[in-house]
């Protein structure tokens, strides 16, 4: 595997590529780094302590891992590229039940860049929103903390706008960076920007897990050299396992018959339809997070007796939000399964093409075996999901695990990284093959 890395540098367009990739990045972990204008920073680092330790932590520290440590900061780059990977959701969706947008994806390159458009559009609007929304919080911070000093030196309409102008810019300027690193850099550029700003925690997640293990003089420490080793071994069975159910498939054999066009001839070959196991991938747990933060954080401004009760069910860890949380990833595997995977779609153009699986008949029969077949590969891959999306809480609330540490332990961090890097490998292990050099592996190339 070394000499595959090696061997990426000694190609020239692979190498210009992987410098290219790395720039973009550093310039992106360079806008996560630029502080917004008309912030006290103290009283930020103040709010944002006490944040940590109240009902929000989970979301805060959520929602700042993926921002790459810019949302604790105010940096210009706080919202990071969420706000277009929203966007891109949101029109995803909205392809499989609006009729316009379903006649543009199938209009090929076209259709495609019309949809990209949109997106962009619809990812200014959401950083326009949320960025005033976030401004009007920190001019207003006493609903979340009590701070002796003002955040905003200088609240007001100026504020916001200078605000939202930075944050809208910065996002903007992230997602033509992402643009840019897909079209002439190595990887998914959006993918490889939120897994550098995942990847950007782990320093710090290495000195809170060595902080585990030490104690001041005189004083013993909760965890020893034993624990070091589960963790260790728990954090490799893990991503394996992430990686065994983020490749896996299930191979649908598919023949095609002999057609004469001309004086040519067409089919007459064996292939196979790969299904995925972890077909909708990580957006259930985006989901289903996204739901649960809304009772919490809307019930953290009542002080009520029964509100902060109820915001206590909701904490993450707490057994009603891990049942109620491995629900919601459940039915959203199958919601996302059934709006993007059509069977009728794919069996038709099955039978078009001259296709057929063996044993099935063409058209409905074999729509049904495929949603049949698609069904239980969601259950099964809806149950790997769940377990992998609940394990960090439970290490965080079971053994006492710092939150920064156990984050990588599973849950949607583990997934996009997983995810991600497998991409990444399998691109440059094809530019190394076309090049007539090994790949990563020399027995066995990365599944495609």
């Amino acid at each position: 595997m070394l000499s595959a890395f090696v061997n990426s540098l000694k190609v020239p367009e692979l190498r210009q590529r992987i410098f290219f990739t790395l720039s973009l990045i550093f310039i992106c972990r360079i806008v996560a780094t630029i502080p917004a204008p008309g912030i006290n920073p103290k009283a930020l680092a103040a709010l944002m302590d006490q944040l940590a330790q109240g009902s929000a932590g989970g979301v805060m520290g959520l929602f700042n891992l993926f921002s790459g440590g810019a949302l604790e900061n105010f940096a210009v780059g706080a919202l990071g590229i969420m706000p277009y990977i929203s966007a891109s959701i949101i029109l995803q969706l909205m392809t499989a039940v609006v009729p316009t947008l379903e006649r543009l994806s199938r209009e090929g390159d076209v259709g495609r860049q019309k949809i990209t458009q949109y997106t962009r559009y619809l990812t200014i609007i959401l950083c326009i929103v949320q960025g005033w929304v976030m401004a009007a919080a920190l001019e207003n911070p006493a609903r979340f903390a009590d701070l002796g000093a003002a955040i905003v030196p200088h609240p007001g309409v100026g504020f916001k706008l200078m605000a939202v102008l930075s944050l809208t810019s910065a996002s903007m300027l992230l997602m033509w960076l992402g643009e840019q690193i897909t079209d002439r850099g190595i990887g998914n550029g959006i993918s490889l920007i939120i897994t550098i700003s995942i990847i950007s925690s782990l320093p710090q997640a290495i000195k809170t897990l060595y902080g585990m293990f030490t104690a001041p003089e005189g004083a013993t420490a909760n965890f020893n050299i034993f624990h070091l080793v589960a963790l260790l071994l728990t954090f490799f069975l893990v991503t394996a396992g992430t990686v065994a159910i983020t490749q896996a498939v299930r191979k649908i054999p598919v023949r095609y018959a002999k057609r004469v066009v001309g004086n040519k001839v067409y089919g007459d070959q064996s292939t196979y339809m790969p299904l995925r196991v972890n077909y909708s991938g990580v957006m259930p747990i985006i989901f289903a997070q996204a739901i649960l933060m809304v009772p919490g954080i809307a019930l953290s401004v009542i002080k009520a007796p029964w509100a902060q009760k109820m915001v206590a069910n909701f904490q993450p860890g707490a057994p009603s939000y891990i049942l109620v949380y491995g629900l919601m990833i459940l039915f959203f595997s199958y919601f996302w399964v059934a709006t993007q995977f059509n069977p009728i779609q794919i069996a038709d153009d099955l039978k078009r093409n001259g296709g057929y699986v063996p044993g099935i008949r063409p058209g409905k029969p074999t729509a049904e075996f495929l949603d049949r077949t698609m069904t239980r590969l969601t259950l099964a891959g809806a149950l790997a999901l769940t377990f992998i999306a609940v394990f960090p809480m439970l290490l965080n609330r079971q053994f006492q695990i710092d939150f920064l540490v156990a984050s990588f332990f599973g849950g949607t961090s583990l997934l996009i990284m997983v995810g991600v890097m497998l991409d990444t490998m399998r691109q440059i292990e094809s530019h190394l093959l076309n090049r007539h050099y090994d790949g990563f592996l020399k027995k066995g190339k990365l599944k495609r």
